[in-house]
């Protein structure tokens, strides 16, 4: 039946055999080589598929511990804004409260040096009152007066004056 087809047998079975040796021969040096490297490559590409994938997570974390640091960051300048601003506004009391204190404290100055000057003014005014009113009284008799005899006179009579004034 071969033959009708064309087809020498034991040139069939010499092209079978050497085919057979010819697959065995390939997968022994070629086919198991092969599919070794392409075995490690993919082992390798699976490990950097991993590790990649692990490196992505770490970044994941790491990216969420700087942003969870920030925002404690923030927080601590916030409340260290807030804490200086108390302390200038205590600052700012403490400065209003010794101007106050120093304004009062010059006023009450003022008071008694204008106190002491009044004081000084009305003596120096009773004492000329006391020199017009014994000069006025010696040209109106025309003779000398004690003058320190009648200035004590007259002073006790402002006195007089001035304590029923005030009363």
């Amino acid at each position: 039946m071969l033959d009708k087809l064309g087809i020498d047998a034991p040139s069939l079975i010499a092209f079978l055999i050497n085919f057979f040796i010819l697959l065995g021969l390939l997968t022994l040096v070629l086919y198991r080589p092969v599919t070794r490297m392409l075995d490690q490559r993919s082992a390798k590409i699976k490990e950097s598929l991993e590790q990649a994938e692990r490196i992505k997570q770490e970044s994941v974390r790491a990216e969420e511990t700087v942003k969870a640091e920030i925002e404690a960051g923030r927080r601590e300048g916030q409340a260290l804004i807030n804490q200086a601003a108390q302390t200038a506004e205590k600052l700012k009391e403490e400065a209003r409260a010794e101007a106050r204190q120093e304004a009062e404290a010059l006023i009450a100055k003022a008071r008694v040096e204008i106190d002491r000057e009044r004081e000084e003014s009305v003596n120096q005014l009773r004492q000329e009152f006391a020199d017009l009113a014994v000069l006025a009284a010696e040209k109106v008799i025309g003779q000398a007066l004690d003058k320190k005899a009648h200035q004590q006179l007259i002073e006790k009579v402002l006195e007089e004056g001035l304590t029923a004034r005030k009363e």
